[in-house]
């Protein structure tokens, strides 16, 4: 069992560079480029579909693929190269999935892939670094490879700008000054890749330090997004939800991504618990129940549950670098709907959040330098059970519904 990396940039941006630093800590690299020309080669099915799509013209007189012949025709037509890409890509992908399946169990396999565009394809790794540098010197070290300068500037132009590549990336390394400056970016990340490599391979969750609050950060909402898609490669297109504090825009919190996938029971939550682990979400078999709260909310109009409607599961992370917790509730069972009316209470009410805050870090100097985080829990259930009738009201107010 190894973890997947993509090393994703644009063209100029010296994703070898990031590539080969890793593989001299110990990583497998596996070249994109490499395999795109291998999966188009001489007599391979994918050859065949390029010359049925865009005719004769794109094969040289030995078979071959006359590489500057499609060039010239999918960097002038965004629909063509679409349709390049929706051949060859899921050769690649088909291609790096059996390498990765021949590699040392427990090993970083890296692939150096420039066309990683969508979520979809960076959720297919547990972990993508983005590289970037400014275009001048994109477009300097091209022309120092033979590039023409106008030929430079339309290749970057194809491709999707860093903008748009960095919401795909965990991790993002500027690679447009030094090489040393490089270095001192792309390095530590091997301590963080190793640890969740050997996480991975044990099935177990990234250590934790106690619970310290740290100022919101905008970027909460998505790095969620991008472990929710990555919840969905797992386990398929289930409703997963980013709740908790940090999905309270300018709330203060530990930075820890809260994460509710929405399972239709609790044994559909055991088929899932491997799927997740293999995903870098391992299981937590200690935390199987929520603190039952005053909740007038369920699917028959009750006002009372039954302490075994609030269990769940309870997944956390491989990764050392991204604390998540990653909660399993039923549809419709109190907690599932507690904890999305709880998310929008802070979102709506700025009292709320003042009061919450406030708590939390009256919470923080008398836990902060625990080994866990259980006590930091512990010690704000006592305001919550006592905001249950402030919620109530408010959801009442507003119509409140799960959604």
């Amino acid at each position: 069992m190894s973890i997947t990396v993509a090393v994703t940039g644009g063209i100029g941006a010296g994703k070898s560079t990031v590539t080969a630093l890793l593989a001299e800590r110990g990583a497998v690299v596996v070249d994109s480029d490499r395999l795109a020309r291998e999966v188009v080669g001489s007599g391979t099915p994918g050859l065949a579909a390029i010359a049925e799509r865009f005719g004769t013209g794109v094969i040289s007189a030995d078979g071959s693929l006359d590489r500057p012949a499609l060039a010239a025709i999918v960097f002038a037509d965004p629909v063509s190269r679409k349709a390049l890409e929706g051949i060859t890509h899921p050769l690649i992908r088909a291609r790096f999935a059996q390498l990765q399946a021949d590699a040392p169990v427990g090993s970083v396999v890296v692939n150096d892939i420039p066309l990683l565009t969508t979520a979809d394809a960076a959720a297919a790794f547990h972990l993508v670094i983005g590289v970037g540098a400014p275009e001048d010197v994109r477009i300097r070290r091209l022309v120092g490879r033979g590039l023409a300068a106008a030929d430079a500037r339309a290749r970057i132009a194809a491709q999707i700008d860093d903008e748009a590549r960095q919401a795909l990336c965990d991790v993002w390394v500027d690679n447009g000054a030094t090489p040393e400056h490089t270095r001192g970016q792309a390095l530590p990340l091997w301590s963080r890749l190793a640890g969740f490599a050997a996480n991975h391979r044990a099935g177990r969750a990234a250590a934790r330090g106690g619970p310290v609050l740290v100022p919101y950060d905008p970027q909460w909402p998505a790095t969620a997004r991008r472990l929710i898609a990555r919840v969905h490669a797992a386990v398929g297109d289930h409703r997963v939800d980013h709740i908790g504090s940090t999905a309270v825009p300018g709330l203060a919190s530990k930075d820890v991504i809260d994460l509710q996938l929405t399972v239709a029971d609790l044994a559909q939550a055991e088929v899932f618990a491997p799927l997740l682990t293999a995903a870098g979400f391992p299981r937590l078999p200690d935390y199987t129940r929520d603190t039952p709260h005053d909740f007038r909310y369920d699917r028959d109009g009750h006002h009372e549950t039954h302490p075994d409607d609030w269990r769940k599961a309870f997944h956390a992370n491989s990764d050392p670098g991204q604390s998540i917790n990653l909660h399993l509730r039923v549809r419709d069972s109190p907690n599932w709907a507690w904890s999305l009316r709880f998310r929008d209470w802070l979102r709506s009410d700025a009292g709320a959040r003042s009061d919450y805050l406030a708590l939390k870090e009256q919470t923080e100097l008398v836990h902060g330098q625990d080994a866990g985080v259980d006590g930091y829990a512990d010690a704000k259930e006592d305001f919550l059970a006592r905001s249950d009738a402030r919620i109530g009201a408010w959801a009442d107010s507003v119509g409140w519904s799960p959604g």
